[in-house]
């Protein structure tokens, strides 16, 4: 798996998360006489992250105002899921759907064993079966990549260096007789800055992660990549409005499900859908038709 070494990016760029906060903190050092009050309020940040990563499942699913399902009411979901899960030798997660048009799914959990996964409504209307089965490979890899560990460090650490970012400028430096009055400004503005490229760098890799493994369990690149190309429209056509609590859980579904603008597309927690199809197209060894 991973074609693309996308292993690899995603330790390279959390060791340069680490090399963020380990330099913030060494500026820190070297300008206040006391550091305790930021890292109390940092650790407060990495607890809050815990506490979503141990309820991701609850807080997504609620924040789309999804139901839970039988096998009876969906038993497409059902069958395919299923047929994925077995193939994979992991367990059945939970199903939910979405009652929203806007065409997206997402799989969250901390664990295979306590996974979820849900679709919209706008979705089921979209795709055929063929087009589903590969969105729903894509999703189940991100619970079995174990994405919402790595995206839940990610948060914690960019959000340890945001809220250190946020109270250097409150506390102005401390003793700023060792301190060095360019690199406390720097740091305090352009760490928090590179701390959530980085971490939307991380995110974007494992959705290509997230491609490549979910089109090898379906054995059916072409089948995303079509189903990727339906979603791209289909969310332009029906947006989700900008709420805080669909903000903070978009990262976990299959699409940007925003609509898109130029600065959208800076901080984008999703890899251009173009490319995605490309390299799905490529895995096929073929075009999509």
């Amino acid at each position: 798996m991973h074609k693309h070494n996308n292993g690899l990016k995603t330790a390279a760029l959390f060791g340069v998360l680490w090399a963020v906060l380990l330099g913030l903190g060494a500026v820190i050092g070297a300008g206040m006489r006391s550091s305790a009050p930021i890292w109390i309020f940092a650790l407060i940040g990495v607890a809050t992250t815990a506490y979503g990563y141990w309820n991701s499942d609850k807080i997504a699913i609620r924040s789309m105002a999804a139901y839970p399902v039988t096998e009876a009411q969906a038993p497409q979901l059902y069958q395919i899921v299923r047929e994925l899960s077995v193939r994979a030798n992991q367990p059945m997660p939970r199903i939910y759907v979405s009652p929203t048009m806007n065409p997206n799914a997402f799989a969250t959990g901390r664990n295979p064993k306590n996974a979820a996964v849900c679709c919209t409504e706008g979705i089921l209307h979209l795709l055929d079966t063929r087009e589903l089965r590969g969105v729903l490979g894509h999703e189940l890899m991100h619970v079995y990549n174990r994405d919402i560990l790595t995206s839940s460090v990610a948060a914690a650490v960019a959000g340890v260096i945001t809220s250190v970012g946020q109270m250097l400028l409150f506390f102005g430096g401390g003793d700023r007789r060792n301190a060095n009055p360019l690199a406390m400004i720097a740091m305090a503005f352009l760490a928090p800055f590179a701390a959530s490229l980085i971490q939307l760098a991380i995110s974007r890799t494992r959705e290509y992660d997230a491609d490549e493994d979910g089109a090898e369990l379906t054995g059916d690149p072409l089948a995303l990549a079509s189903a990727l190309s339906k979603i791209e429209s289909g969310v332009r056509q029906v947006p989700l409005p900008q709420d805080q609590r669909l903000v903070n859980t978009s990262h976990l579904m299959i699409a940007n499900p925003f609509r898109g603008g130029a600065m959208t597309k800076l901080f984008a927690t999703h890899p251009p859908m173009r490319e995605r199809i490309a390299r799905l197209e490529r895995m096929a060894g073929r075009p999509l038709a």
